[in-house]
């Protein structure tokens, strides 16, 4: 892609569409000069949709936007185990995917995305509430409940309302960088980073926040990625067993502690390349890996590239 071009986002706004999923990646890639995206909410028509929770909008854009777009989003919609959407907008979808568009479904939008046919023997997810609507709507789709989103390459979707952040900050980490995505995530006063694995929920006898118990504890490491960092250690400041805590880490993150501490390094890493000019031994030694050998070794392992390629396709100015 050209870097002179804004990158195209399209938002399908079907019937019943929820107004939560309908802003959020309008929000997330608005046009502005750190998100070099165009966005184009569009319907099956121009004119006037009908949506959920007693809202309507006016879609300036019928189903030419999808022919036009890089990606499009496709937020959730009532009663989505009912009917599937009209065969003009699946046509449409199934055309932009053959051109190379990417279509991301935000919470019941999987339901829209699963009709097309394109997730028939792939991983999916959807609002927890629809997981077993969705299985047994599509069954060749292999639907897992247990995660904010699922990144297939050229499809994507994500569980319930909130996790279309998740999912559009994922997409936007990919796009630009992790820096991109930490600047958005604080202007939409969001986590700048929850992983596609972490549970929609946990089921407890006492109701807790969701992924709060450890927060103090996380955010305590994340201020110390250069010590180092042990199962035993972290356990000792959440004040807990440490078996104790890596089950519960694990339940509230879809990682285990030292994966965890491992990402956010590497992370931590990522935003040095974008943001610095250190040598990679440099950074290394501040992430807490050691030697660039190290580095080299895990981010290959994390995100297939290596530290100089990293840096040459994200650093700020290139």
């Amino acid at each position: 892609m050209s870097a002179s071009r804004l990158r195209r986002v399209a938002v399908l706004v079907l019937e019943g569409a929820k107004p939560l999923d309908v802003g959020i990646p309008a929000q997330v890639f608005s046009t502005r000069a750190s998100m070099p995206y165009e966005v184009r909410l569009c319907g099956a028509a121009p004119g006037l949709v009908t949506g959920g929770d007693g809202l309507s909008y006016h879609v300036a854009h019928g189903l030419d936007a999808l022919t036009w777009a890089d990606i499009v989003f496709i937020p959730g919609y009532r009663h989505p185990d009912r009917d599937d959407p009209p065969g003009a907008v699946v046509d449409a979808l199934i055309a932009a995917h053959r051109r190379g568009a990417r279509l991301a479904a935000i919470s019941t939008g999987a339901f829209a995305l699963a009709a097309t046919g394109l997730l028939d023997g792939r991983r999916a997810t959807t609002h927890w509430h629809y997981t077993r609507a969705l299985m047994a709507r599509h069954p060749r789709v292999q639907v897992d409940e247990n995660v904010l989103f699922v990144d297939e390459g050229s499809v994507l979707t994500s569980a319930g309302a909130a996790s279309g952040i998740d999912l559009c900050l994922h997409v936007l980490r990919g796009d630009l960088g992790v820096a991109a995505s930490n600047h958005a995530a604080r202007r939409l006063v969001a986590a700048p980073y929850r992983s596609g694995g972490q549970a929609q929920y946990v089921p407890r006898s006492v109701p807790e926040p969701h992924g709060e118990r450890f927060a103090d504890t996380r955010a305590w490491a994340l201020h110390r990625l250069h010590e180092p960092l042990t199962l035993e250690i972290l356990a000792r400041q959440a004040a807990v067993s440490p078996r104790t805590f890596s089950r519960r880490f694990v339940e509230e993150t879809g990682y285990t502690p030292m994966q965890w501490v491992m990402r956010a390094r590497i992370d931590m890493a990522r935003e040095l390349l974008e943001r610095s000019q250190r040598g990679v031994e440099q950074i290394a030694a501040e992430v807490g890996l050691g030697t660039g050998a190290n580095l080299r070794l895990h981010f290959h392992r994390i995100l297939g590239t290596t530290p100089t390629e990293y840096r040459r396709t994200f650093a700020q100015g290139e």
